[in-house]
């Protein structure tokens, strides 16, 4: 029997976080991980060079039954000072876009630096270790796991969701939440591509591959980024955005010609150049193979002159107004995310400790609090392991 102050079950971003601070606070620590590798969601995002917070993190950026429970995590640790740290180790970075900030060089410029702030504190990671047992103490719990049976005071969970199977993700951290009667919100796929049905895929297949600027809205919620077209059916960062919103049988409205208006463009070359085939002027606003798509969908096809203004208004909103509805999402196995998780009514917004039992955490992924795509999602693990870890 092992006995130590901590132990975090679950080796990423969250985890190691959590564990750094606690270590700080003069707590031993010791982080438990099923995997043979550590911190593998680190070293495989944003093209392995982890795309690890957003200038413009905010609790806006943050979905979930109550978003409003990252607002005090957020606040104590922002992505200000997770920049400062990054820096303080000499770790170059860039801004993409829209704020997002990647790594000059890798991913495991991260990762080695959350471990070389480990190495002066009383903390152990334990790697390929399985938890089969978890049983509440009066003064903590006890862990039996693989590699032997540890005694701690405070126990975080910090296990992530079912997103990524491929790296040994699970939904273990909610079946620990249950096993103590906590609330689960129902988790669901998140930042994930949508799928058609077999018929709108065999009509769009020629369009895999195609990117557009575009609006994606679902309900009062809407995103403009790339668009991508794939042939199981629609992907891209608006896309990835808009999935963790969308609830299956769900309508999409899709704007494929943001900048422009195309009534008024159709009405001009009516009026300039009336001989001018219809779908020839609609591939001067849209890429063609998609100009084609939707004319071929719309049967609209003739010279220009032959479309009265309430014909062309028809076609204005077959672009600016696409109705969209997918069949379902391509599922956990390429979601970069999971929404849904542990309850946070269930847990303290400044401690995130349980509130039926003060000695036991949940933080990151494995939390009801779900942030766009962008960086936020790692903000989110820094902020909350860092508070867990300022009282474990």
């Amino acid at each position: 029997m092992q006995k130590t102050d901590v132990v975090i079950i679950g080796g990423g971003a969250a985890g190691l976080m959590c564990a750094i601070e606690a270590g700080k606070r003069g707590r031993s620590v010791v982080v438990l991980d099923h995997s043979n590798k550590l911190a593998e969601k680190i070293r495989i995002s944003g093209g392995g060079r982890c795309n690890f917070t957003n200038l413009h993190c905010n609790p806006a950026n943050y979905l979930g039954e109550n978003p409003r429970f990252c607002v005090s995590a957020l606040k104590r640790f922002s992505q200000h000072d997770f920049i400062e740290l990054v820096e303080s180790y000499g770790i170059g970075w860039h801004e993409k876009t829209l704020g997002q900030l990647f790594c000059n060089e890798s991913a495991t410029d991260i990762i080695n630096m959350l471990l070389h702030l480990l190495e002066p504190l009383d903390a152990s990671i334990k790697l390929e270790c399985h938890i089969q047992e978890i049983r509440a103490q009066d003064q903590g719990f006890t862990v039996t796991s693989s590699a032997g049976t540890l005694e701690c005071q405070s126990l975080v969970i910090a296990t992530g969701g079912p997103s990524i199977p491929k790296i040994g993700a699970t939904s273990f951290g909610y079946n620990v939440a249950k096993k103590f009667g906590i609330a689960v919100i129902p988790p669901r796929p998140a930042l994930v591509p949508l799928v058609f049905d077999q018929d709108m895929r065999e009509k769009s297949k020629h369009l895999s591959g195609l990117s557009v600027d575009a609006i994606v809205k679902y309900g009062s919620i809407s995103f403009r980024e790339g668009l991508l077209f794939t042939h199981r059916g629609l992907s891209g960062p608006s896309i990835l955005q808009i999935s963790s919103y969308w609830r299956e049988g769900g309508l999409l409205q899709i704007n494929l010609f943001p900048d422009g208006n195309c009534y008024e463009s159709l009405r001009q070359a009516r009026s300039d150049t009336p001989r001018r085939e219809i779908s020839t002027l609609v591939a001067e606003l849209l890429p063609k193979r998609l100009a084609t798509f939707i004319c071929e969908q719309h049967r609209f096809n003739g010279k220009i002159a032959d479309f009265s203004d309430k014909k062309l208004r028809l076609l204005h909103e077959a672009i600016h107004n696409w109705q969209v509805k997918p069949v379902g999402t391509e599922g956990y196995r390429t979601a970069e995310v999971t929404a849904g998780g542990v309850d946070t009514n269930a847990l303290s917004s400044k401690t995130m400790a349980a509130k039926v039992n003060s000695n036991l955490y949940f933080i990151g992924e494995v939390v009801d609090i779900t942030g766009h795509l962008g960086g936020f999602n790692f903000q989110w693990a820094w902020s909350s392991g860092y508070a867990a870890g300022q009282y474990v």
